[in-house]
């Protein structure tokens, strides 16, 4: 098909560029830009958005040739084709939340001699995400041995930036109590001795998906989250001092290398066999996954007692999407789940330089 890469509405009619992008949306739907195997409908919707948005800007003009003019609705051929791939697709399988026993299990193990570096990273991740309810982009890379394998497309253009970006050690604040039990502020260069003494620990928020900018989200405990953030803010000082450095870096055989959504997912759902949470509390393992540690940690604040707002101000959603993680699985927990997140561990917001409770007074356990 012979047609102008920019589908101009003046060399190429409305009737060809309807059938150039319905033939790519069922490429894409196909699989054939990918493993060959068929794609679910918002894929498809995603490439076709992205293809109309490239020609849109490539061409310096407004015309989107995959919309109808003057709106942000797909060509209605397009539109027809979208709806008939989501009829086709199948029910969506949610993930379930588990309990802070699957990553406490992981850093147990991670404890032990002969441990990899990469273990105890993947390990002291997943307990900051469960506790913290991170996104899995916030503290993984998507590549191995680089944070991103080029900043650039296929055209030479630089990508566009993404709205989740990842923690890096300069986001990490420790914090120590004085003599009269104020928390103070820890300085960047702090000792190992100080940072694992420490009494809490914020991630600054920078540009993150639903998040406020230079807002400090803070776990104060004795134990887990903050001894966690620790080890992995003391070990990535051991081998850089980059400030910028991603909490997902390790020490690897072949140099720094980065914790993968595909090392926590592997790791969750050996610790939850492992548990046996499909034997014995009825969570089969494929229904497992990394949006169980955000998921679990959700559940953990509601059954501990804490009100919907302020789950959803710790969690950062701007939807009463985290709802479904409240409501419909907490049949799959027992009452006395995670007492170090109902009795040990308090939310702060330190704002400004002041001291800011997010949660409020800690509510009593579930009985």
């Amino acid at each position: 098909m012979e047609l102008d890469p920019y589908l101009d509405p003046g060399k190429v009619t409305y009737n060809e560029r309807v059938r150039a992008l319905t033939i790519f949306g069922a490429a894409v739907r196909q699989g054939l830009y990918g493993n060959c195997q068929q794609t679910a409908s918002g894929t498809v919707s995603t490439a076709i958005s992205a293809v109309g948005q490239e020609i849109a800007m490539a061409g310096g003009s407004d015309f989107n040739p995959v919309k109808i003019s003057g709106t942000n609705k797909f060509l209605h051929p397009i539109d027809r084709m979208l709806k008939g791939f989501r009829n086709e697709d199948p029910a969506t399988v949610k993930k379930l939340p588990i309990e802070v026993d699957v990553p406490e299990l992981l850093v147990k193990c991670a404890a032990k001699e002969g441990a990899t570096a990469q273990e105890k990273r993947v390990a002291d991740l997943t307990l900051v995400a469960f506790y913290y309810l991170l996104r899995v982009g916030e503290y993984t890379s998507r590549y191995r041995n680089s944070k991103e394998k080029t900043n650039r497309g296929r055209s030479g253009k630089k990508k566009r930036k993404k709205k989740t970006v990842n923690f890096r050690v300069s986001d990490v604040t420790f914090f120590k109590k004085d003599g009269r039990g104020r928390l103070r502020q820890l300085p960047s260069d702090a000792s190992a001795v100080d940072i694992m003494s420490a009494d809490g620990a914020t991630l600054l928020l920078t540009d993150q998906k639903n998040g406020w900018k230079n807002v400090q989200i803070t776990g104060h405990a004795k134990l887990c989250p903050v001894r966690a953030l620790g080890r992995i803010i003391v070990d990535i000082r051991s081998f850089t001092t980059a400030s910028t450095e991603w909490l997902s870096a390790f020490q690897g055989k072949k140099g720094t290398q980065h914790v993968t959504p595909k090392d926590v997912s592997r790791a969750l759902k050996a610790a939850a066999r492992e548990l046996k949470y499909e034997e014995e509390r009825g969570i089969p393992i494929d229904r497992i996954d990394t949006h169980s540690l955000r998921a679990g940690g959700a559940n953990a604040l509601s059954l501990a007692g804490f009100s919907e707002h302020q789950i959803q101000k710790m969690g950062r959603w701007r939807s009463a999407t985290f709802k479904e993680y409240i409501s419909d699985q907490l049949s799959n927990f027992t009452d006395g789940m995670s007492k170090a997140m109902s009795t040990t561990f308090q939310f702060v917001n330190i704002a400004a330089g002041t001291l800011r409770d997010v949660t409020g007074a800690l509510a009593p356990a579930a009985a």
